[in-house]
């Protein structure tokens, strides 16, 4: 771990990051990429210590409300003290100005926070986004070696929809060979289910390879299932998008399970809705003014 002094913290749509690099090990993940231009090792976690002050700054020269993104990239409960600090105080923040949050986390951390939650979605909205990849916990614990369960995320779920703040999953990435089973995509789309997720966000079964992860990835396929890194490179090559053979049959199962159950699935659809403010204040307020005027007819 080390410390930077950044120069600024929100991306034009309102996106930020609070560290760089990670230490939960997912042997799939996409930011240790080389096009990311990170140059320090990535398990040398990056902790941006003005991230706070940076977003006060920005937050208060803001002419209008908006929602605050974080998690795309890395991960805010990184269980590192320095980054759990530092999130905090960016939702102390967030929830300050009354702007609304999407945050994104593979980790149950996210719990030692979640009075802040309740109170930015007392006035915005709130949106927990937890990843979900592996039904299996033995499997879980290999591939994605250093965080939360997939178990304990289900439970994390439970515990958001019980505090009346909406979830989305990201059911990403499903590796060919490993994880792309039916009984897999059934087991996590009955997490959702009874977790009463808001919406699924799956852009198809797979995964994405490229320089920098794709290195680490079969590194750990040689580790953890050496049969399968020649296979691997003699379907695939070095191509970046990575399809299950089992596409078109797990994603008719997503879609299907999906609109039975009531669950968002459409990727545009919810990627808007991750991205409009609500503001809950002025919908308390309209509600009032609607029950004091049938009041006064009455």
């Amino acid at each position: 771990m080390h410390f930077k002094e950044v120069k600024g913290i929100l991306s034009p749509s309102n996106g930020m990051n609070i560290s760089r690099g990670c230490i939960h090990g997912c042997i799939y993940c996409d930011s240790r990429s080389k096009c990311y231009d990170m140059d320090h090792d990535f398990e040398d976690v990056e902790i941006k210590i003005n991230a706070p002050r940076l977003l006060e700054e920005k937050i208060k020269s803001k002419r209008k409300k908006c929602m605050i993104g974080t998690g795309a990239m890395s991960d805010p409960y990184i269980p590192i003290t320095e980054n759990l600090n530092n999130i905090r105080v960016c939702l102390e923040i967030i929830e300050k100005y009354g702007f609304g949050l999407a945050i994104q986390t593979k980790s149950n951390l996210i719990l030692r926070d979640l009075d802040l939650l309740k109170k930015i979605n007392s006035k915005a909205k709130c949106i927990v986004e937890m990843t979900l990849t592996t039904f299996d916990e033995r499997l879980c614990k290999t591939i994605e070696p250093a965080v939360s369960t997939s178990k304990e995320r289900f439970e994390t779920l439970k515990i958001m929809r019980d505090n009346g703040i909406k979830t989305v999953v990201w059911l990403s990435p499903i590796l060919p060979f490993i994880n792309d089973t039916e009984e897999n995509i059934r087991g996590i789309l009955n997490y959702c289910i009874e977790a009463k997720v808001y919406g699924i966000i799956c852009f198809e079964m797979g995964l994405t390879l490229r320089e920098g992860n794709r290195e680490y990835f079969y590194r750990n396929l040689d580790k953890y299932f050496p049969q399968l890194r020649q296979k691997y490179q003699n379907k695939y090559g070095n191509n970046y998008i990575i399809t299950s053979d089992g596409n078109r049959e797990l994603m008719e199962l997503f879609y299907k399970t999906c609109k039975q159950n009531n669950i968002v699935s459409d990727k545009d659809g919810l990627f808007e809705y991750l991205h409009t403010f609500e503001d809950k204040s002025q919908t308390e307020q309209l509600d009032l003014f609607d029950t004091l005027t049938h009041e006064s007819f009455d």
